[in-house]
Order: structure tokens, then C-alpha cells, then sequence
């Protein structure tokens, strides 16, 4: 059964036919074309399709597109069209990602994160990214671009 939503995406207000069991990860990457937030576990564990909606993280694979209607949803291209932001930067800087399949879940709870506690500890950090999984870089480098990321924000 089709059903129009609106969903407002990185700032910008799309209405679209969707079918009522698609999930909103699909939607996202197979109807509006925004290719960060990844396929992979489809079961909400990995992290690699995590968008912030209404602010808050979460897993785009377990989330109805229908659920979303008239919601706010951040991907990570819609954070910098134009420069990195300080959190990229300091990424980039401690050489966080590997292969960067990750890199788009991890951002997006990164920056939850950073709205919400601007000046995390160490342990935090580890807590706030534990539900999302990467395969190369063994999280130190990752916990430190979000600690230097901090600083830089503050």
C-alpha cells in the first residue's frame, strides 16, 4: 500500500510516495539518493545506518519510512557542503577511519553526542559510539578525533 510522507532532510523538505513497509534507510538511499548511512547488519546493531532524527540517533534500518512523516532527519551530507566541520576535521587529524564504512554512523552519534555533552570524557565517548561497530581501526583513533573535537569546540 502507498502512502505520501514528508520528511524534511538536511534542511530540506521532501514529499514522497512510499510504499507502507519500506524502511526509511531505503528510502533515504534508494528514493532521495543520500548515500551515507550504509546498508549492512539490517538489524539495527551495527550502526552503519545511523541518522540523527529530531536530533536524536538512530538506526535507519529499523525505522518505517511512514514512521518518519514530518520529521527532522540529518545525514552526514548535510553537515558540510562547503568546509569540514570541527568534528570531520579532527577525524581527519587523528586519522579515524580506515575504509570509512563506519564513518557516517560514527559521525552521526559523535555530533548527538557533542550537542549534548560538549566536553565528554574518554568514557563517554566509548559509551556514546559502543552501538557502533567498526572493523579496522580498533576505536582509539575514533575516541580521540571525538575528544580532539571537543576541544576544538570549546
Amino acid at each position: 500500500m502507498k502512502q505520501s510522507i514528508t520528511l524534511t532532510v538536511n534542511g530540506e523538505v521532501r514529499t514522497i510516495d512510499v510504499d507502507t513497509a519500506d524502511i526509511l534507510l531505503d528510502v533515504l538511499r534508494q528514493k532521495l539518493g543520500f548515500k551515507a548511512p550504509k546498508f549492512a547488519c539490517d538489524t539495527g546493531t551495527c550502526g552503519a545506518c545511523t541518522v540523527l532524527l529530531n536530533g536524536k540517533s538512530v538506526r535507519s534500518c529499523m525505522i518505517l519510512a511512514v514512521e518518519a512523516d514530518g520529521q527532522k532527519i540529518e545525514t552526514v551530507e548535510g553537515f558540510s557542503r562547503d568546509k569540514l566541520t570541527p568534528l570531520q576535521e579532527s577525524f581527519v587529524e587523528h586519522s579515524s577511519f580506515q575504509c570509512g564504512f563506519c564513518a557516517s554512523g560514527m559521525t552521526m552519534v559523535a555530533m548527538e553526542l557533542l550537542k549534548d555533552n560538549p566536553h565528554p570524557t574518554e568514557e563517554e565517548v566509548k559509551e556514546a559510539i559502543a552501538g557502533n561497530l567498526c572493523r579496522c581501526t580498533g576505536y582509539h583513533s575514533i575516541v580521540q578525533g571525538i575528544l580532539g573535537a571537543a576541544r576544538k569546540l570549546s
